[in-house]
């Protein structure tokens, strides 16, 4: 991991984690949000974004302020909470992965105005199906107020993530996890994010959510500054210690929850398998904080 410590002079920045070490972000409290961000900047993990998950709104709300009373009182040593993702609820039922679609809601405006209104200034990402009705008129709202709207957790043809892109969307939430299967005679959305030149892809590089193979195909056709290595942690991944191999990915009936590994173990465990350290550090560090910055 030397190589790896002396990287984090760059900054890595985690654009996806619930949680880590027994705790996430199905909480109302502060403390526990400042615990996350302490796990993270224990493990060499400069900044980060708490990616909530679809609850019903006042809930949310509830959880948001947790966040932004945690941002007040950041303290040196912790990972940087730069905001929240909202992982949902304007998601797909069909394409649920670990989430509940009993919470998801469809896009609209007035939804999204309750769910948001006074946490604006945290609020840095949200996932949005692009195929579902309303969707593009709200990634056209969200993107003019400066949000960072992610495609994901959709059934989207290619034609249909387009659309997205066109209306704001500019990133697209783990490539090829919780989405419609590229085909050769419908490349659908992961095809979308693989092929267009100025959409971001997060990538969950344990090696697990994604064969070995699927990385090197996205490191190999996707413009290295647009690729994005996220942990997609959960309470279940284990906070980092001396000689400690990283745990296998949290599982519920044969089902992926989440990633086991925090950003620099899983940039590590790349590097260590033949990936070209310059294209993971920087898929670690200054990808995401571009795309934070955009």
């Amino acid at each position: 991991m030397a190589h790896i410590e002396q990287a984090a002079s760059a900054g890595f920045v985690d654009l996806h984690t619930h949680g880590i070490g027994g705790l996430d972000t199905e909480s109302t409290d502060s403390g526990t949000m400042l615990g996350i961000a302490k796990a993270h900047g224990l493990a060499g993990v400069a900044e980060i974004v708490l990616s909530l998950y679809p609850a019903p709104i006042e809930i949310m709300r509830k959880r948001m302020a947790a966040v932004e009373a945690a941002m007040r009182r950041n303290l040196r040593g912790q990972a940087r909470i730069a905001g929240v993702h909202l992982e949902g609820p304007f998601l797909n039922p069909a394409a649920c992965g670990a989430l509940d679609p009993a919470l998801f809601l469809g896009p609209d405006e007035a939804v999204y105005r309750r769910l948001t209104e006074g946490y604006e200034g945290i609020l840095r990402i949200v996932t949005v199906a692009p195929e579902l009705p309303g969707a593009p008129g709200l990634i056209r709202r969200m993107a003019r107020a400066g949000i960072r709207v992610n495609m994901g957790h959709s059934e989207a043809t290619y034609s249909e993530a387009e659309a997205g892109f066109r209306a704001g969307a500019r990133g697209i939430t783990h490539l090829f996890n919780a989405m419609r299967p590229f085909h050769h005679r419908a490349p659908g959305i992961a095809g979308f994010g693989l092929l267009h030149r100025d959409v971001f892809v997060e990538v969950i590089g344990d090696l697990v959510h994604l064969h070995r193979r699927t990385l090197d195909l996205v490191f190999r056709v996707k413009d290295r500054k647009r690729i994005i290595l996220v942990s997609d942690s959960v309470k279940g991944t284990p906070l980092p210690a001396p000689g400690r191999k990283s745990g296998a990915p949290v599982r519920k009936k044969g089902r992926l929850l989440g990633g086991s590994m925090t950003l620099p173990e899983a940039a590590a465990g790349l590097i260590a398998s033949g990936f070209d350290r310059d294209a993971v550090i920087t898929a670690a560090t200054e990808n995401p904080a571009s795309y934070l910055a955009r």
